[in-house]
């Protein structure tokens, strides 16, 4: 079922059962880019809810689901049995693989790579500008890396650079500076280690 009220551009290829709700924009073209140059893939069963937006370039597996007023943009790989939660912003470039969970208000940006099964709480925030607001911020990006199992707790901020390890656990609110180590639950800003899971 796809509203009316949705609007899909060229080059966007949709699975079986897919459901899009009002005010949806999917393949949107992003800067520099005409309607249809860049192919867009949405698999089986996913559900798209209303105001929505998906750029072109995207290439999202089974399953999906997106809350309201989902903003991804281009040239992103996505997984099968994804959630990303309402008011999520997840830039380019991105990695999400199976299984992962971003919840509300969550903000992904360009070269993050979350890993199979991992769990991202609402309101957290990865960065990706080791330099911000210099002349050259863009040439110095570096995202998050999110290994498999990976709990963020909500509103935890992880900083440029950081690989948090597999099963590790991030505590609410707290400020990631370095990595994590595998099965470590880490709280507080800076981030310290509380103990092994």
């Amino acid at each position: 079922m796809i509203s009316d009220t949705t609007i899909i551009y060229p080059g966007v290829k949709l699975g079986m059962n897919v459901i899009i709700e009002d005010f949806c924009i999917i393949g949107a073209p992003p800067r520099g880019t005409k309607p249809g140059e860049m192919e867009t893939i949405l698999g089986d069963d996913a559900v798209i809810r209303s105001h929505t937006v998906i750029y072109a370039g995207n290439r999202i597996g089974n399953k999906f689901q997106a809350g309201n007023k989902v903003n991804i943009r281009e040239l992103n790989e996505i997984g099968d049995n994804v959630s990303i939660g309402t008011l999520s912003v997840v830039e380019h470039h991105v990695k999400i693989a199976d299984r992962v969970r971003i919840h509300t208000q969550v903000f992904v940006p360009e070269y993050c790579v979350l890993e199979e099964g991992c769990w991202i709480g609402p309101n957290a925030v990865l960065t990706n500008a080791k330099y911000p607001n210099q002349p050259d911020t863009k040439d110095h990006l570096e995202g998050v890396t999110v290994r498999r199992g990976a709990v963020v707790g909500a509103n935890a901020t992880i900083l440029p650079g950081v690989s948090l390890g597999e099963g590790c656990m991030v505590g609410a609110g707290a400020v990631v500076c370095a990595d994590v180590e595998v099965g470590v639950i880490v709280a507080g800003n800076p981030a310290k280690m509380i103990r092994r899971r």
